[in-house]
């Protein structure tokens, strides 16, 4: 058949050109020896910053749960839970990097690089529980009112407040919190848990100057609301990944009619578009040409709709060709 034809044609003729090609189709030969031009530049400050807010957030964390528990204040109990979600966050962030660099093999040919997405997924899903937990120990304590030692709430909400200021300071500036989505995941935690310490600390100052006993609870239901909403982000974000959903920065009518803008190309059907992690993209789609393409005008266009693809931040490209008389036909072996 025609369409077996050209596939059996083009594969001899890539394998022909290696030697000569920077790059070729045969992606389980050469694709790890250039990566495809992998942005790896943030990892190493990933991994380092990670380490180092792991290690201040769970230290306080202890902290603050004792100072909560003696000051008897809901808010500061509410965001050293939190910050124990932060620790477990920063710490599932961190093992991500760390299994992201691994090498891939047989059974996992790209790697483990989409357990970034998964450490997103937690962390997203702790945020969300997180925020419930915090709704109900306010609707508890709305009804049973307890005494709050001001004083030792707003020393430590204060601390609690620096050292997420100074954890939310280092990723922002030291990592890639924009496009990586476990970083932002990470970095969110961090955010929010900031939040909870600005509530506490103005929750402290209500109580000190005007006995508002229910600025603890409603403070803590402030911090929850913003806590649910970056979690149900998160959440939501990684799903999409996780469903090989078409990432938001690829538009599949434009990058279809970008390549249909070649003129040998009569059709481009199957196409679709998916992400590996936060910052790889994948496509693959089938390409209609004329029956009499030659081998060497077929591998010309490959190239050119491949590097066109990449040119704007597609790294793995599969093209399956076929002729207008063949399109779908079934092969027999």
């Amino acid at each position: 058949m025609v369409k077996l034809k050209v596939n059996r044609l083009i594969i001899s003729a890539l394998k022909m050109s290696n030697s000569s090609h920077q790059h070729s189709h045969d992606h389980a030969t050469d694709q790890h020896d250039h990566k495809h031009n992998h942005d790896h530049s943030h990892i190493p400050n990933n991994k380092k910053i990670l380490t180092i807010s792991f290690i201040l957030i769970t230290i306080f964390m202890v902290a603050e749960f004792v100072g909560g528990y003696m000051t008897n204040s809901l808010a500061l109990i509410s965001d050293a839970g939190h910050m124990l979600s932060d620790s477990v966050a920063l710490g599932i962030a961190l093992f991500a990097v760390f299994l992201g660099e691994k090498a891939s093999n047989a059974r996992k040919s790209f790697g483990y690089q989409r357990f970034e997405i998964l450490a997103a997924a937690i962390n997203g899903i702790t945020l969300v529980a997180i925020s419930i937990y915090i709704f109900v120990e306010a609707i508890l304590r709305l009804q049973t009112p307890e005494d709050i030692h001001v004083q030792g709430m707003l020393i430590i909400a204060t601390l609690g407040l620096l050292i997420n200021i100074i954890v939310a300071w280092m990723m922002f500036r030291g990592s890639d919190t924009e496009h990586d989505l476990n970083m932002r995941g990470a970095f969110l935690h961090v955010l929010s848990d900031l939040l909870g310490s600005v509530g506490a600390i103005i929750a402290a100052l209500c109580i000190y100057f005007f006995a508002w006993q229910w600025a603890d609870t409603v403070a803590s239901v402030l911090v929850a609301l913003l806590v649910l909403r970056s979690g149900w982000s998160v959440v939501k974000q990684s799903t999409h990944v996780l469903m090989q959903g078409t990432p938001e920065r690829f538009n599949v009518a434009e990058i279809q009619a970008q390549i249909m803008a070649n003129d040998r190309i009569l059709d481009v059907h199957d196409l679709h578009i998916w992400s590996l992690s936060s910052k790889r993209y994948i496509l693959s789609c089938h390409i209609v040409v004329d029956d009499q393409m030659t081998m060497q005008n077929v591998q010309s266009l490959l190239h050119e709709v491949e590097q066109s693809l990449q040119a704007i931040g597609i790294e793995h490209v599969t093209i399956q060709t076929e002729t207008r008389n063949h399109q779908h036909a079934e092969l027999d072996f």
